[in-house]
């Protein structure tokens, strides 16, 4: 185990086991930039290109557990990247759950799709990579049983709230703060709210 994830274990950020495993076996070296690959450990955001970052490991692992993640789910990842959030929830869902990567940028897709794949991900069927506008979801593989968000809204685009399942969970940076809610019924939504956060700006369609 190295030492970032001792540490973020240590500090109480990571809890669960199958969370543990998946930071333990999908190393963050493989979604960096070659010149950067020696901050993999570091536990900061980095630049990967295209005006975008890889998130820091502690706010992916605060986010991972308040999503309360689990085998066979389908997960949807919007600003999915490096690619790095995409293989750690196709660990945790495994060969019968399902992730639907979702990259606005088309370099960034290919290189987090690319990323991915060192973990046979993609080849396997468990994670999809599409290029697309992720405020607007993929509703085409809707519902889902979890969504994570990783770049800052203003507001909770509606479809994201339409296409979780009643029952799931989303994890959603808004404005400097992460927001944790769970479908209570088809308009009925629980929040908890995290503050003190930095995440790069989602970009919505102004379709």
């Amino acid at each position: 185990m190295s030492k970032l994830v001792n540490d973020l274990i240590k500090k109480g950020y990571l809890k669960t086991d199958l969370i543990v495993d998946a930071f333990s076996e999908i190393s963050r070296i493989e979604f960096l930039p070659e010149e950067l690959e020696f901050e993999a450990e570091a536990d900061i955001a980095l630049p990967i290109g295209y005006g975008q970052t890889i998130s820091q490991p502690m706010t992916v692992a605060m986010m991972f557990e308040l999503l309360d993640l689990a085998r066979d789910q389908k997960v949807l990842d919007v600003g999915s990247g490096s690619g790095w959030t995409s293989a750690l929830l196709s660990y945790v869902v495994g060969k019968k759950g399902k992730v639907i990567a979702i990259e606005r940028n088309q370099g960034l897709c290919d290189f987090g799709k690319n990323n991915a794949d060192k973990f046979n991900y993609v080849k396997d069927g468990i994670a999809k990579f599409i290029c697309a506008d992720g405020s607007a979801g993929f509703p085409e593989e809707a519902p889902y049983d979890r969504i994570l968000v990783s770049a800052s809204t203003e507001c909770v685009p509606n479809e994201l709230k339409e296409q979780l399942k009643v029952g799931g969970k989303m994890v959603i940076p808004v404005l400097h703060s992460i927001w944790y809610m769970e479908k209570k019924g088809k308009d009925d939504f629980y929040k908890e709210e995290f503050q003190g956060f930095s995440f790069v700006p989602l970009i919505v369609s102004s379709s």
